[in-house]
């Protein structure tokens, strides 16, 4: 019984922890984007972004992840042979990844409150779609285990990456367009 306990609670984590990630970047694209504001807009963007991000870091990502992790070593000791298993070993080194993106992004939110700061909005589009592709290997080979088709899968991350970096350069192709048009309307307007 202790088993299914551990699962449901780490599904629950897991969902709350990467709603927590794909939201923060998202707020770190709007902070970025606030420095191009004038004032008194900047100042007030920038403190309410800032607020949001720890918000969200210490009181659902954080805990999120937290959640996940102690479920997950629950999990394992309801049933360690599976510390034998080559798909959790993989599965080991995505989650890794995912814990040094959770912690990089934590010292980004410190770095865009000291104003440290350079990436753009740009930049944290394409360093969003990270937890995506983990969240996908992650899932991947918590179902298939040891028979994932790795060339299926191969092509399946390949095609989501270029769709990714396409829809990024796409979005910011449209947004410069629609930048230049405003520009050029007011520019008639006076």
């Amino acid at each position: 019984m202790a088993y299914y306990w551990y699962k449901a609670f780490h599904l629950i984590g897991i969902v709350v922890w990467f709603a927590g990630l794909f939201y923060i970047v998202r707020l770190f694209v709007y902070h970025a984007e606030a420095r191009q504001e004038s004032e008194p807009a900047q100042t007030i963007l920038t403190k309410q972004y800032e607020i949001m991000e720890k918000r969200l870091y210490n009181i659902i990502t954080t805990p999120g992840m937290i959640l996940t992790v102690a479920m997950a070593v629950g999990l394992i000791s309801t049933e360690p042979e599976v510390l034998k298993s080559g798909w959790l070993h993989a599965k080991f080194l995505f989650v890794g990844l995912l814990l040094i993106y959770h912690f990089w992004c934590g010292r980004i939110m410190r770095k865009l409150e000291k104003n440290e700061n350079s990436w753009t909005g740009q930049q944290f589009r394409a360093f969003n779609e990270a937890p995506t592709i983990l969240l996908l290997l992650i899932v991947l080979l918590a179902t298939f285990k040891d028979n994932l088709p790795l060339d299926l899968t191969t092509w399946l991350v390949a095609g989501l990456v270029i769709l990714m970096a396409a829809s990024i350069q796409l979005y910011a192709k449209k947004r410069r367009q629609n930048k230049e048009k405003l520009a050029q309307e007011l520019a008639q307007e006076n």
